[in-house]
């Protein structure tokens, strides 16, 4: 039987990695969850219900009181790595935002999730940021719980993902000396069992945990592991002079999607991470993983994981999402938006209407030729049409894809079933939108297999960028003009 609690549990960070997955630890086991963030629409359809949502921004601190107004304990999973501009300072404020509001508020705990780094090093702005939030949060007076991990191992993870990728896409790799230096990699699974059981320590003083695996290993082990699981066999071969600067150029060129923070990352990295202090072991009765079981369980658990979060969590807690196309760890997205003004019910029956006879809104020509390219090479091909012109339910092909999520009027994610080196998926997301009536993202996601999988993307990549982009035109145009009728009910 689930425990029954009364606290209120506020969870800041909830629309991030490891804070979207606390929440459905918490809300498993009953708890009074409330998740504060920017755009809480980001969160619609992704808590269960009874969690509240509540709009704040740590930046303006005028608007955090209603989030923090009867909390017991509050969750601090907030970072600012990806900014642009100094995200040092920004991180200082917002530290600082949320310990002010949650002293007034009389919380009586805080939690919170920083980064692992040797004292006897000179720490990363990344590293130092870290623990500045930490000092800070201290400073509030409010009994203050702080985890330092070293890499967290898990799917959608930064560091696991940048490990794939570099595996997965390059058979050869040179190898810089900052991948030798130690860590004690962590499984996400452990860092999830460490916050939650900090909701029922004794009171007391502040306490500082260092958490790490049950393995001390570096990042080119990491690597080696992860071969070894996967089946595939690398060459490394070291070099004695890469900066971590010119090791930020080289990671944006493999992986794109850490161009932007590459540089705090790697910085992060040279310093090890390493566990001195093992007071968790007796605080708390969690034994964490090593990394080859961490690796394992990281990989069974990706399409579940990727069910749950839809992989595009970061992009979708952004105020602006018109992105053209970047990688996600090994994933490669294509994403965009559109205002609609219509309202989201009228939008999203125009959407469920895709393929069959209606076709694609845009391009049909290009999807029946691409179609019959399938077709030839032994593919599904696109004349399976669809069961209902108008109605949706999951399971339901469409053409050469098949529903794989359907949650009405406010998602469809498509999986497709034609042959390609890869896997990929196409969705919508809408959200009411008070002056323009709907907003409508479309997120093409592909998860390539090698170097063919990564070719095929890009040699797609213009056309994608033309039949997706007038896909979406073509949903908005039709809404407006030929407003569908409403889908009948199935049981």
């Amino acid at each position: 039987m689930a425990r029954i609690s009364k606290r209120r549990i506020l969870v800041a960070g909830a629309t991030g990695y490891v804070g979207g997955r606390l929440v459905a630890r918490l809300e498993a086991m009953s708890e009074c969850v409330r998740c504060l963030a920017r755009r809480p629409e980001a969160l619609a359809g992704r808590v269960r219900e009874g969690t509240e949502l509540v709009q704040a921004d740590l930046a303006d601190p005028e608007t955090l009181p209603p989030a923090f107004d009867g909390v017991d304990v509050a969750f601090y999973l907030v970072h600012s790595l990806g900014i642009q501009h100094d995200f040092e300072s920004e991180e200082e404020r917002t530290a600082q935002h949320f310990a002010a509001a949650a002293k007034h508020a009389g919380v009586r705990r805080i939690i919170y999730l920083g980064g692992l780094c040797d004292g006897d090093a000179p720490p990363s702005a990344h590293m130092r940021s870290r623990l500045r939030v930490g000092e800070i949060l201290r400073a509030s007076g409010i009994e203050t719980i702080e985890f330092r991990a070293s890499i967290i191992i898990g799917s959608g993870s930064l560091s696991f993902e940048l490990i794939r990728a570099l595996v997965q896409r390059l058979p050869v790799m040179i190898t810089p000396r900052w991948v030798s230096v130690q860590a004690q990699p962590i499984a996400i699974q452990d860092v999830l069992a460490y916050l939650v059981a900090a909701l029922d320590l004794e009171a007391g003083p502040h306490r500082c945990y260092e958490i790490g695996g049950a393995q001390q290993m570096s990042y080119i082990g990491l690597m080696q592991e992860y071969g070894r699981v996967v089946g595939l066999r690398r060459l490394y071969i070291p070099v004695p002079v890469l900066t971590p600067w010119l090791s930020s150029l080289w990671l944006g060129l493999v992986t794109p999607v850490f161009a932007s923070i590459g540089r705090k990352l790697v910085e992060s990295i040279t310093t090890p991470s390493v566990a001195h202090h093992h007071d968790a072991l007796r605080d708390f009765a969690i034994r964490p993983l090593g990394v080859r079981d961490a690796i394992v369980l990281a990989l069974q658990n990706e399409d579940q994981h990727f069910a749950e979060t839809h992989w595009t969590d970061a992009l979708s807690s952004s105020k602006h999402r018109n992105w053209g196309g970047i990688t996600f760890g090994n994933r490669l997205i294509d994403a965009r938006r559109i205002q609609v003004d219509a309202p989201p019910e009228v939008v999203f029956a125009t959407i469920q209407r895709l393929g069959g006879e209606t076709g694609w809104y845009y391009a049909n020509g290009l999807w029946k030729l691409r179609g019959l390219i399938d077709w030839m090479v032994g593919g599904v091909g696109m004349h399976r049409g669809r069961r209902d012109p108008h109605a949706l339910r999951p399971g339901d092909v469409i053409d050469c894809w098949r529903v794989e999520h359907f949650d009405p009027p406010r998602q469809l994610r498509l999986a497709a079933e034609m042959r390609m080196p890869g896997r990929a998926w196409l969705q919508f997301d809408v959200e009411p939108d008070a002056e323009q009536g709907t907003i409508v993202f479309q997120t093409a996601q592909y998860d390539p297999i090698g170097l063919l999988g990564l070719l095929y993307w890009y040699a797609l990549y213009p056309a994608h960028q033309l039949v997706f982009a007038g896909m979406l035109r073509g949903i908005a145009r039709h809404a407006l003009q030929h407003p569908p009728p409403a889908p009948k009910p199935h049981g």
